[in-house]
């Protein structure tokens, strides 16, 4: 292999320069040259494949440096779908044209669905990220798991199948996780920390109860991550919400500290598994449906069962609705440098995808599994053993042992778990880093200078 391709596909993570620096780096030494492919499979799609080389000399680019959040080649939600085989295989004869031999898509779930019709005509393997952390198994053979349960005929039609996963066979652990981490999961896990201190000296100052809302969809990861942060309570989406034990221990703690803060996940359900808050009609290219208003929601509820009264008098609140406010942590879970553990990892989770192509891999991903005899260790799975037999990948959720539903917030093991990752997830040089440059004064008379400017000097296109 002398030429291979590679493109940042989803949304953005703060890991992803590092990964294709990993890419990059790893094929270097192998003497293969790199072309990343902008603007993810929408590059591929477009007739003249917008590309840039990314170590014309064998080494990496200057524009490219682990240490940068973001992705160089931008990113985007377009997929080439599973059926779509004549607009896969004319992307991929694009790709031959520019004697492109193998493909790294860096991605989650959505991407593997794009990525997977890609492999029936070239080589291509997956190098995850997603803050998200939900791109994995609890244990092997967890899709297995998963039972169908048809709809029944009614004079209406045929409704949509449900699905129900059968209890584990295996107590879980960090060393039955199949691909423990992603790359970007400990940077956003950083911001959700940083902000639940920040908003915890408000709540405490004005005596009052903080609702955070953190992204992971329907998975609990950063939620339970946010434990770092201190919070009085953790909801996470795969436990059902009981509003009377939440009011119980709202109380208790209020009556006792005169502040409350609750992290919520924002794909929390109640306990008849409807999401909490607003579901929006629309979904997002990924298919996704886009959730709203979890913290909206749990603050009304606990609004109506608190009351004004409760907040009147020695509490100094005329208000419920005043003593109880939400905040969002939102997009900047996404964004910024990654730390350590995330630029380490993803670096050599890349470098691990290039190594997976020049030993003949194909539609698999680069995952990193972790006991507590060997330490981190990387290996190669099969992209089909995770989804279930019906073809679906499933979200990776915190499973019950990580989490301890009477004290709302990681269990032993789930502690146990957080550790592998986070006791030494920052670097010195994240310090120095953050010493250096927050205040630097030059930043005070000089522009952003984008890598976006410099990169656009440098994109190619088919024919040229």
């Amino acid at each position: 292999m002398k030429h291979l391709g590679v493109l940042t596909a989803g949304g953005d993570t703060p890991a992803l320069n590092a990964t294709l620096y990993g890419v990059t780096r790893r094929a270097s030494e192998l003497g293969i040259s790199v072309s990343g492919i902008m603007k993810g499979f929408g590059g591929m799609m477009d007739p003249r494949v917008p590309h840039v080389r990314l170590n014309p000399l064998l080494q990496p680019i200057p524009e490219l440096q682990p240490h940068q959040g973001g992705t160089i080649l931008g990113s985007s939600r377009h997929y080439i779908g599973e059926k779509n085989f004549d607009v896969c295989r004319v992307a991929v004869e694009r790709l031959q044209k520019l004697s492109i031999e193998a493909l790294i898509c860096v991605g989650g779930d959505g991407t593997i669905n794009g990525m997977q019709p890609i492999s029936e005509f070239l080589p291509c393997v997956l190098a995850p990220k997603t803050i998200d952390n939900d791109l994995g198994l609890n244990y092997d053979g967890e899709p297995n798991d998963w039972l169908r349960q048809d709809p029944a005929h009614t004079p209406e039609g045929v409704g949509e199948p449900t699905y129900i996963k059968r209890k584990s066979p295996v107590l879980v652990s960090r060393d039955t996780m199949v691909n423990i981490a992603t790359p970007g999961y400990a940077t956003a896990v950083l911001v959700v920390v940083q902000g639940v201190q920040r908003i915890r000296t408000t709540a405490e100052s004005h005596r009052r109860i903080a609702i955070v809302e953190v992204m992971g969809r329907d998975s609990g990861f950063i939620a339970l991550g946010s434990a770092y942060g201190q919070p009085d309570m953790i909801l996470i989406p795969e436990v059902p919400i009981d509003l009377d034990a939440v009011e119980t221990e709202v109380k208790r703690l209020y009556d006792q500290q005169r502040n409350v803060v609750l992290v919520v996940g924002e794909g929390v359900r109640d306990t008849t598994g409807e999401q909490l808050g607003a579901k929006a009609a629309s979904t997002d290219p990924s298919g996704n449906v886009i959730f709203q208003g979890a913290a909206e929601e749990l603050k009304r509820q606990l609004v109506d069962r608190l009351g004004d009264d409760y907040f009147g008098g020695a509490n100094g609140h005329d208000k419920a609705e005043r003593a109880i406010f939400t905040r969002k942590i939102g997009h900047t879970q996404r964004g910024g440098r990654p730390v350590n553990f995330d630029r380490f990892h993803a670096v050599q989770s890349g470098g691990h995808a290039v190594d997976m192509l020049h030993q003949g891999d194909t539609n698999a991903v680069s995952i990193l599994n972790y006991s507590e005899r060997t330490g981190f260790t990387y290996d190669s799975l099969p992209a089909s053993r995770l989804r279930d037999r019906w073809g679906i990948i499933r979200a990776r959720t915190v499973a019950p042992e990580f989490y301890d539903d009477l004290l709302f917030g990681p269990s032993k093991v789930g502690r146990d778990y957080l550790r592998t990752i986070f006791t030494e997830a920052l670097g010195r040089d994240d310090t120095e880093f953050w010493m250096s440059d927050t205040f630097q004064p030059g930043h005070l008379g000089r522009r952003y200078a984008s890598v976006n400017v410099d990169m656009q000097k440098r994109i190619r296109h088919l024919g040229e």
